[in-house]
């Protein structure tokens, strides 16, 4: 997500005040399991998940049957180290977000169950788009 830090935040400010910002909150274990799980064809960057988004030949890219490798900053020990950097840095900015009364937070740990809630407040928030009837 944008903005990681609050360097970053008053550099978006200088360009737009955002009126909604989402914060969703995963617990660490479910972060740290599913990075340390993503292995990447290194070619293309198309990206597996050894949990959830497999290669069909574990190991190898799917299209080009090249082998994919895991990242250096995706690697257990390396993960939780990001992962602690990003808290520290980020809560500068829930905070600043939260005083400002835009901040909106979900908790979960599966896409599926926090994206509706997501969406509702988007499209309570955004209006639709209406498409101009072709003539």
């Amino acid at each position: 997500g944008f903005p990681r830090t609050l360097g970053q935040a008053e550099a978006l400010d200088r360009i737009c005040e955002p009126d909604l910002v989402i914060s969703l909150h995963v617990p660490f274990e479910t972060l740290k399991d599913r990075l340390s799980a993503r292995w990447v064809h290194p070619a293309s960057g198309r990206v597996y998940n050894m949990d959830f988004n497999p290669p069909h030949v574990h190991g190898l890219d799917d299209l080009t049957g090249e082998p994919l490798v895991q990242r250096d900053d995706d690697r257990p020990d390396a993960v939780a180290a990001r992962l602690r950097k990003y808290k520290d840095a980020a809560k500068p900015v829930i905070e600043l977000y939260r005083s400002r009364g835009v901040l909106h937070s979900f908790s979960g740990t599966e896409t599926n169950k926090i994206w509706p809630y997501v969406y509702a407040l988007l499209c309570n928030k955004i209006p639709p788009v209406q498409a101009e009837e072709e003539h």
